[in-house]
């Protein structure tokens, strides 16, 4: 809780409300007057109903669906303030949009995570607050501060609560060799052992199971990932871990629900029995399925706020 928050302004944009509204009650703050609309040509409009003047500004907004839009929202917000002299803008992205755009995987491609790094300086922002960048790397493409929490710090509390320590019924696994130190993350903190699902991308969102790395047979699975989009990795990793590695049941999780395209449908009909998902970004109406269940970082980013206001370390909150 902030109760001198004098200087302090939380302003939510259209891409996840719900989330907004619970950080701002974790600080018993109340959101600031913000109206962000279109013009009748799709344009975004965007009107600040108070002063903003040498605050410290927290603009909550996720980069997801639709992607373009709440991005250049985004930047117009933190234009609208810069011009209306606030002390500090930090924006406030629980997902960060175009990150797996963050190399050359091939000749004449775009480093669209740096483009977007240098789009947000150039709007105005002093900070950047996030969860989970789908490479940490990303980091570096930025000139100001970023600060990465981590998704596992909410999951592996969750598993932990409901198995306990050294279960030796159950093994984490990764679903692709780039997921490896997050899943670590997880076996550190349950004491349990890992194995990896070694795939191949032959396309985006696209992915074909190749081997199963470690010990799988007759146990439950935790499945670990950073995002589910299209849910063909998960639900394919899934599927053979239960028919190739003769796992009992495959429970999944991850930090960003993405859910584009055919994932609900995926979902529905493989052998995953639940996915746990955090809320950076909403599952609302067709994807809130029965198989999912959603948990909240709004605690964790409230007091990330409260301690970048205050000029305090957020270093253990990684722990």
């Amino acid at each position: 809780m902030i109760p001198h928050g004098t200087k302090i302004k939380l302003f939510a944009g259209n891409s996840n409300p719900v989330l907004a509204k619970r950080i701002a009650d974790a600080l018993g703050l109340t959101l600031s007057d913000c109206v962000c609309k279109k013009f009748a040509d799709g344009e975004i409009s965007v009107s600040f109903n108070e002063t903003v003047r040498g605050c410290d500004v927290f603009l909550i907004q996720s980069t997801c669906c639709p992607v373009n839009d709440n991005f250049m929202e985004l930047l117009i917000m933190i234009d609208a303030c810069r011009r209306a002299s606030a002390g500090r803008i930090t924006a406030v992205m629980p997902y960060f949009g175009y990150a797996r755009q963050d190399r050359k995987a091939k000749a004449r491609d775009p480093i669209s995570a740096k483009l977007c790094a240098e789009m947000l300086e150039a709007a105005g922002a002093d900070r950047v607050l996030t969860m989970d960048l789908h490479a940490n790397q990303i980091q570096g493409f930025f000139n100001i501060p970023v600060d990465n929490l981590l998704g596992t710090k909410i999951l592996t509390q969750y598993f932990y609560d409901r198995l306990g320590v050294s279960n030796p019924d159950y093994v984490v696994v990764s679903p692709d060799l780039g997921s490896v130190t997050r899943v670590r993350k997880f076996t550190d903190k349950l004491d349990l052992p890992m194995a990896i699902v070694d795939k191949r991308r032959p396309k985006p969102n696209v992915s074909e199971v190749m081997n199963i790395i470690g010990d799988v047979r007759d146990k439950h699975v935790i499945l670990v990932d950073d995002m589910v989009d299209t849910a063909g990795t998960l639900c394919n990793g899934a599927k053979a871990l239960v028919e190739r590695g003769g796992a009992k049941s495959v429970t999944a999780c991850a930090t960003h629900g993405v859910l584009s395209g055919p994932a609900i449908e995926r979902l529905q009909a493989s052998v995953i029995d639940k996915l746990v998902l955090l809320d950076t970004i909403p599952v609302e109406g067709e994807k809130a399925i029965d198989k999912i269940e959603t948990l909240s970082v709004a605690d964790l980013f409230a007091e990330a706020i409260r301690r970048i206001y205050d000029e305090t370390a957020i270093s253990d909150l990684y722990n």
